[in-house]
């Protein structure tokens, strides 16, 4: 019978995605076969499985420290938000409606019955599965239609381990308040807590976990220090809270990267690889004077784009990205790249009749595009070659494989003055000839619908080199950074010192006492893993 272990928060970003991760990992290492789920994602970051379905990045990296390919199965339920009201669902995969939040709220019972199936199909494929909440399960006014936290665990009678963010202050409240608002039963289903985000002297809080677990009759399993990691985060709120926000590199040969932060970007995750590179440093910014001393500036996906085209044009920043890029007679042009929505708003024009409700709007016109958008969203995997003989910041990068993942739901041609920046090949496994992207006549502005297109060793070094002599810097040759090497070795780090921290033990015996406790009710008969 399958193991099952459910990681709730006292809020938003007290580390869940990333110690479901941690779990995942430990319970690989240790031998058994290891799921994710999360049966409802509200998130920008998404990603695209094999057979070409969209599910939350979140679910995809936990997979890639469980060791398995990512299934939508993982995440039934992903919510994208389209401004403060309402959110396109998407539902196994595929985009379903959109809805406001009321109208979501009303429609999730419907749901469960899928949802449901989804989980006991991937079940019945492991040894053990690792739940995640959203948010808090003391979100009172949302209880009664709960299919993510408690609602979630009780349909498939999971035990709970809530997760309290120390960091931010306040952390015994936090697990106070959550468990006082529980129902008995709710309470009964946790079986412990782990204090994440730590600075200091554990020692110091021996008082205050004695005195938490006596008020509330919940043990501590562990108190995980701060980790400063590069794990991919759910969404973007760790933008918003500075979490990527590096500190100024020391003079030296590194390049200097901006990358745009509009009100609705989405798969900000496309920049992990980059800025992880040893000569980069990676910022995100959002008003004009933040651009200065940009050696490269990238304008990011979105799902909003001609809502976050027009907050470029409030922010002045539509005038600067052009002013930067023109010649002076004091400094070179600042290149440009666009990823998906970013891509388009390079463009000359957009016409939306979909998705923002604006119809239309003039773009940047630093490429010879214009984009029309569609009601049927692409979403694939794909593979090609970037094209031979390009100049500008791609002149290394010619004939360079790639890789990545194509979600948006726009159509864009070229003009005269553009031409291709790659040959694809294969879409969702099958063979498949077309052009992605477009690249301006001097290849100092470039666009692509490919997310994960730096996730690409060779092709990133080589671009990162050529912007290297632009600024009269040495290549960096045999460079042998290698991201998937280099995720891999993060999971590692964090699974140790969740070892080191957390009492796995423990953990481990609380799940076979929660199935042991199934099997004689009768719920369910077989053997734990």
């Amino acid at each position: 019978m399958t193991l099952s272990l459910m990681i709730q928060g006292t809020a938003s970003d007290v580390g869940k995605s990333v110690l479901v991760a941690g779990f995942c990992r430990i319970f690989s290492q240790d031998g058994y076969r290891c799921t994710p789920f999360k049966s409802q994602n509200m998130a920008l970051n998404s990603g695209i499985t094999a057979d070409g379905k969209e599910m939350g990045r979140a679910q995809i990296f936990q997979a890639e420290a469980a060791g398995i390919a990512p299934d939508v199965r993982m995440n039934p339920v992903l919510l994208k938000p389209t401004s403060d009201r309402k959110a396109q669902v998407v539902f196994m995969g595929k985009v379903m409606c959109s809805m406001n939040a009321v109208e979501y709220h009303e429609y999730k019972p419907q749901l469960l019955q899928q949802i449901l199936e989804a989980y006991n199909g991937l079940a019945a494929e492991t040894d053990i599965m690792v739940l995640e909440g959203a948010g808090s399960p003391a979100e009172i006014n949302l209880r009664d239609r709960d299919i993510v936290n408690m609602g979630m665990a009780e349909l498939v009678d999971a035990p709970v381990i809530l997760v309290a963010d120390i960091d931010r202050g306040g952390v015994f409240a936090s697990i106070y308040g959550t468990l006082a608002l529980l129902r008995p039963e709710e309470k009964e289903r946790v079986k412990g807590v782990i204090i994440n985000k730590f600075r200091g002297d554990p020692a110091l809080l021996k008082s205050g976990i004695d005195q938490i677990e006596a008020l509330t009759q919940v043990p501590i399993l562990g108190v995980l220090p701060w980790l400063d990691l590069d794990l991919e985060d759910e969404d973007s709120v760790a933008l918003q809270l500075r979490k990527y926000e590096q500190s100024e590199k020391e003079a030296g040969d590194y390049l200097n990267i901006a990358v745009i932060q509009y009100p609705h970007i989405a798969n900000f995750t496309d920049f992990n690889a980059l800025a992880a590179q040893p000569d980069v440093h990676l910022r995100y910014v959002s008003e004009p004077s933040a651009l200065r001393g940009a050696d490269l500036i990238i304008l990011p996906g979105s799902k909003n784009t001609l809502g976050d085209l027009a907050w470029l044009k409030i922010q002045g920043l539509d005038q600067a990205i052009i002013d930067i890029h023109q010649k002076n007679a004091r400094q070179k042009q600042v290149p440009i790249i666009g990823i998906c929505g970013g891509y388009q708003m390079l463009g000359k024009q957009i016409v939306d009749e979909v998705e923002s409700g604006l119809t239309q709007m003039a773009g940047l016109g630093l490429l010879d595009t214009e984009t029309q958008f569609s009601h049927e969203k692409q979403t694939a995997q794909v593979t090609g070659v970037v094209m031979p003989t390009l100049s500008g910041m791609l002149n290394l990068c010619s004939e360079q494989p790639i890789t990545g993942y194509e979600i948006h739901m726009g159509i864009t041609r070229l003009g005269k003055q553009a031409t291709p920046f790659a040959k694809m090949y294969l879409h969702n496994g099958e063979e498949k000839t077309w052009f992605d992207g477009a690249v301006a006549q001097d290849g100092l502005v470039m666009g692509s619908y490919l997310h994960g297109l730096f996730d690409q060793n060779a092709f990133t070094r080589s671009l990162l080199n050529q912007l290297r002599i632009r600024k009269g810097y040495a290549p960096l040759e045999n460079m042998a950074f290698n991201y998937f090497q280099h995720k891999e070795k993060q999971f590692n780090i964090l699974a140790a010192r969740m070892r080191d921290h957390l009492d796995i033990g423990r953990i481990y015996q609380l799940m076979r006492e929660h199935e042991l406790l199934r099997e004689r009710s009768g719920i369910c008969d077989g053997v734990t893993p």
